[in-house]
């Protein structure tokens, strides 16, 4: 089964095109294309993701993202690329009100779409949430425009599921033994769910308060750093060394006895000795960094061994942005070993750690192995707290 699937949720721009066969127990993907566009150097000026600013940029670089997907695509798998026919009048008029509110993505639909050779897929995956609903919409919308051009069914894809199977991207494409725990960490959420098998999950913690990422990009700001904040702690905590910090920063919640986390203290415990301090010279930057790092892994590392003890997980997964932190994959990595000698330690590579659509196209796939496809695709709607 080939699945073309689309990913808006955040400031990432994504479409991808895998081959997935197999059952839950024994798939198997091969990427034939994934291209990401990062919107960084437009929200970088706000500190952070803006709304509006990702939901133009989303509209702006489907098209061409879509175009680089197919070619990369073509390549792969040694097929030709050839002019389609128009789309018929109808379908004009039905993709026109699909994207009556995205001008400039209707404007290129319209005169590139038109262009390209219906492609060899089966299915269109796209996210439908969790996420800022505006960029959703985008995707979502772009996604039932091909489908009706294309004639294509659509797969509706929850976010967090696509970063729990991110694992699987990897070249070994490793077996995820049940039960599992998946620590999802990024900008928007902070996450322990428990994968009870290939279709059943529960959220056993979240964050109170901020997300761990997020709370990486404030203290990044208190620090003049720039945007994203989270690779800029990295780097200082990293330069600091084996010498260690002066500060001392709040462990939330570590011993609270629920899965939950909170990092709004962290945070704040930062903006006080930041104030303090007054002028920052560049070692107390390093030393404020590598201590909020490590309070924050800390926390992570504690909740996501003792979720795992109490459930007996053969498996514990971390995925989502903050995966890429070299510290954390290591931090938890030891701590799996030496605390759960029966358990094994996934993490997806550090290209796929971020928002992809390969991820969303795994995802769609076991969504389909379960469900099917969506029966009613222009009914789809964005759905910004979606849940596992």
């Amino acid at each position: 089964m080939k699945i073309l699937s689309i990913e808006t949720s955040c400031d990432e721009t994504a479409i991808s095109i895998i081959e997935a066969n197999g059952d839950f127990d024994d798939s198997k993907f091969d990427i034939l294309a994934n291209i990401v566009h990062s919107q960084i150097p437009e929200h970088a000026p706000y500190g952070g993701v803006f709304p509006a600013v990702a939901k133009r940029e989303h509209s702006r670089n489907l098209v061409p993202v879509l175009q680089k997907a197919l070619e990369q695509s073509y390549e792969n798998s040694k097929s030709q690329i050839q002019n389609s026919k128009q789309i018929s009048d109808d379908k004009v008029q039905e993709v026109e009100k699909i994207l009556e509110r995205e001008p400039e993505l209707l404007e290129q639909f319209l005169k590139v779409i038109p262009t390209l050779e219906i492609p060899d897929i089966d299915a269109i995956a796209v996210t439908h949430g969790p996420g800022l609903e505006p960029a959703l919409w985008v995707g979502i919308n772009f996604a039932k425009a091909l489908s009706i051009v294309w004639d294509k069914p659509i797969i509706t894809t929850n976010h967090m599921l696509g970063h729990v199977f991110s694992t699987l991207l990897n070249e070994e494409n490793p077996k995820i033994e049940f039960p599992a725990i998946a620590l999802l960490v990024s900008g928007g959420h902070t996450e322990l769910i428990l994968v009870k098998d290939w279709c059943e999950y529960e959220k056993i913690g979240q964050t109170r308060d901020d997300a761990v990422g997020e709370a990486f990009d404030k203290v990044a700001r208190l620090l003049d750093l720039p945007y994203p904040g989270g690779p800029e702690i990295s780097k200082l905590a990293e330069k600091l060394g084996p010498r260690g910090s002066k500060f001392e920063f709040p462990r939330p919640m570590l011993h609270s006895k629920d899965f939950d986390f909170s990092f709004s203290g962290l945070k704040t415990s930062v903006l006080y000795t930041v104030k303090k301090l007054g002028e920052l010279t560049q070692e107390d930057k390093e030393e404020v960094a590598h201590e909020f790092q490590q309070a924050a892994i800390d926390v992570l590392v504690k909740k996501t061994i003792k979720a795992a003890q109490k459930y007996n997980a053969k498996t514990v997964i971390l995925g989502g942005g903050v995966a890429a932190n070299t510290e954390l994959r290591k931090q938890l990595t030891e701590a799996v070993e030496k605390n759960l000698p029966n358990s094994t330690m996934q993490i997806p590579d550090i290209k796929f750690t971020g928002d992809n659509a390969a991820m969303i196209a795994i995802a769609g796939y076991f969504t389909y192995l379960k469900n099917g496809v969506t029966q009613e695709p222009l009914k789809i709607e964005a759905d910004g707290n979606l849940s596992l």
